[in-house]
């Protein structure tokens, strides 16, 4: 049977109306003309065929049914604002910006292209960033996503998309070169000077390859950060291993040779598996992944 009253916006006429005692004062609260309210009590009693108010010049009064479905109208009215709230709470969960955490070389400009290129598309999303070469635990929610350099992801719970393979190689700097030349394989190691990482275990596995290679004696200094290896690069006291994307992309360095064969990792879009359950994070990372894989792929080769 077909309902005889499908205007919801007409209880919440009534019950100003029942509460205030007159259309005039329940006009001020709902922010609509006297007439109106009126019209709309009229029509609602008209659809429901109850008569509601009793009037006269002291106001509205409302009758035995009118006061029946008071609780009913109430319970629905809770019911709305509970639906209005739960719609406040989705959209200020979807404005929360989306926290993205990697080591500081991974914000370049080529990645703030990409970024800058899914915000004209969504202008309602943000990012925070957070630079750290710290592995953060996604799934406890210190971050939602994260750019990381492995050769696998172990964390099962976390959503994981793989972008590109990574690889590094020796570089030094034109002043050591001129001074001292550069070793064109691993068998003219002997002689030359090294910056190397203080983690022996590095995510590509290029550092503990050199390490194996050369003695302490050729070590000149020993980074934490590849900004540091690369810093001490640069001003020529040493030759370091760089990401050859990084030497790629920062023009001065100049590469001893290729990548030793068969050493590399990956790089990884990483995900909170809740952070994945949000629109924009899920369309970010649709968005992101294939323009990221495309930047190497067009850039210079190893």
């Amino acid at each position: 049977m077909k309902s005889v009253f499908d205007n919801w916006s007409d209880i919440k006429v009534f019950l100003a109306v029942l509460r205030s005692g007159s259309t005039l004062a329940a006009s001020r609260q709902l922010g609509m003309a006297q007439p109106t309210v009126a019209r709309r009590i009229d029509a609602l009693e008209h659809v429901l065929r109850l008569k509601l108010f009793e009037r006269d010049t002291r106001g509205f009064h409302p009758t035995r049914e009118a006061l029946r479905l008071t609780a009913t109208a109430e319970a629905v009215e809770a019911s709305i604002n509970a639906f209005s709230g739960e719609v406040e709470n989705s959209l200020r969960e979807n404005s929360r910006p989306i926290r993205i955490t990697a080591p500081t070389p991974n914000f370049s400009a080529r990645f703030a292209a990409i970024l800058s290129a899914f915000r004209e598309q969504n202008p309602g999303v943000h990012f925070e960033f957070i630079s750290t070469n710290k592995v953060l635990d996604l799934a406890n929610g210190e971050a939602d996503v994260a750019i990381r350099i492995a050769r696998t992801i172990d964390d099962d719970r976390l959503i994981c998309r793989k972008l590109n393979q990574v690889t590094a190689a020796l570089y030094a700097s034109r002043e050591y070169e001129a001074r001292h030349g550069l070793p064109k394989s691993e068998l003219e190691l002997t002689g030359h000077k090294f910056v190397v990482s203080d983690t022996y275990r590095s995510t590509i596995g290029v550092n503990e390859w050199l390490m194996d290679r050369i003695d302490n004696s050729q070590i000149v200094s020993r980074c934490t950060e590849v900004e540091g290896i690369i810093a001490a690069i640069r001003i020529g006291i040493g030759i370091g291993v760089v990401n050859t994307s990084l030497a790629n992309d920062d023009g001065t360095l100049i590469r001893c040779f290729p990548p030793p064969a068969g050493i590399f990792a990956h790089s990884w879009l990483v995900i909170s598996p809740e952070a994945y359950k949000r629109p924009e994070v899920k369309a970010f990372s649709a968005f992101f992944a294939p323009r990221y894989k495309a930047i190497f792929k067009a850039g210079p080769s190893d």
